[in-house]
């Protein structure tokens, strides 16, 4: 069983930055996929970002080149850096565990970017 709790949420004007922490309990993080979610009003959730057990990275178009994904394995950490914010990233942001056919899922934390 993994616990996942973030922090680092709230409100930012545009073109503004937020960084996002996600600390994961247990001792399988460094074998697990990373990843962060968000989920707006009315949307669907959607994947922003992941990061593999071995670092490979990706991201989804509508955050290339804003936003980074990194993960502290001695932490058991993964951090989502969030510049030039827009008003369409304001979301739940949520962190996501995956090792084989286990997910684990934390609560979110809300981000809400102003114009």
């Amino acid at each position: 069983q993994m616990q996942l709790v973030e922090s680092g949420g709230g409100l930012v004007q545009a073109g503004g930055s937020l960084r996002l922490s996600c600390v994961a309990s247990g001792s399988i993080f460094r074998r697990c996929t990373m990843g962060w979610y968000r989920q707006a009003p009315g949307k669907q959730r959607e994947v922003v970002a992941d990061i593999s057990s071995i670092g490979t990275i990706n991201y989804s178009d509508s955050v290339k080149g804003r936003f980074t994904i990194s993960r502290d394995n001695a932490k058991n950490t993964v951090t989502l850096q969030m510049n030039s914010l827009k008003p369409e990233d304001t979301a739940v942001y949520i962190c996501k565990a995956e090792w084989g056919y286990a997910n684990y899922w934390g609560q979110g934390t809300q981000v809400t970017v102003s114009s």
